[in-house]
């Protein structure tokens, strides 16, 4: 009886143990040398994209991709060493990864934007952009939704389908900028004048560049003013500080000088007729 128990006992060894043992550890060693040449891969990827200067956060979104999807092939591999039928498991996750996407389509929704924010780049961290109805400062871009700090420091949270399915307005994509402003004077003022005095004062800041040259026209021939358009250009960075100085200067010149800026306003006339 012992004799035929350890007869068993060895056939159970030689046709199960020993074939699945050799199994398990090839299983292991191709999941152990799978996960180092694709931590491999990605790190010699982000060197890579790290010495042609590309943007951060690109960089990490494309290297945890790349490092999912060579995982995903690891795993396989190691299953279908041990016999796991592949085939049918890629079709269970692809059923439930069917059903995972419509129940969460508008997360997935988000997370397709994003993708094509990171990769396209609308926008960086530190620019200043008008989206989806709000606006601010980038202050990081996420795989769902993008962060924005507001001038009076207000933290906003946008989801980014509803940045890539609208406009997007990036005010620092560019070096420059140009100021447009519109200055009405009174139809009795002098109009060479008030031009003189305009490009006087952006003439004598600094700020505004001789390149592109900056404008002063006449606008219209308004209902109560002659208008004039003013039209400087400025670093981006100079835009809002060189306007209000400009706005401040000109007022204070032009009332200095007898130039006024009218209101509207409607004149009445009185026609008095005799009773016979």
């Amino acid at each position: 009886m012992i004799e035929m128990n350890q007869e068993s006992m060895g056939q159970f060894v030689d046709l199960y143990a020993i074939p699945w043992g050799i199994k398990l550890v090839t299983a292991l060693v191709i999941f152990i040398i799978g996960r180092w040449i694709a931590k491999s891969v990605v790190s010699m990827m982000r060197r890579l994209m790290g010495r042609s200067k590309m943007d951060d956060i690109l960089i990490n979104f494309l290297g945890s991709i790349t490092y999912a999807v060579l995982m995903v092939a690891v795993v396989i591999a190691a299953l279908d060493q041990l016999g796991v039928n592949t085939t049918s498991l890629l079709a269970i996750m692809g059923a439930a990864g069917l059903a995972v996407g419509l129940a969460l389509k508008d997360s997935l929704s988000n997370f397709a934007a994003g993708v094509m924010i990171i990769i396209f780049r609308p926008f960086k961290m530190g620019d200043f952009v008008e989206v989806a109805g709000v606006s601010g400062v980038v202050e990081e871009v996420r795989i769902f939704s993008t962060q924005l700090k507001t001038g009076d420091n207000r933290e906003i949270i946008v989801p980014n389908s509803n940045i890539y399915g609208g406009t997007i307005v990036n005010v620092s994509a560019r070096p420059t900028r140009r100021i447009d402003m519109v200055f009405g004077i009174g139809y009795d003022d002098d109009m060479r004048k008030a031009r003189d005095i305009m490009e006087k004062i952006m003439a004598a800041d600094e700020r505004i560049l001789a390149e592109p040259a900056a404008a002063v026209s006449v606008a219209e021939l308004a209902d109560s003013s002659v208008n004039f358009n003013v039209r400087p250009w400025v670093k981006s960075g100079d835009y809002w500080a060189v306007r209000s100085d400009l706005l401040e200067q000109i007022k204070i010149a032009f009332d200095e000088n007898g130039i006024s800026i009218p209101y509207p306003q409607t004149d009445i006339h009185v026609v008095e007729q005799s009773v016979a």
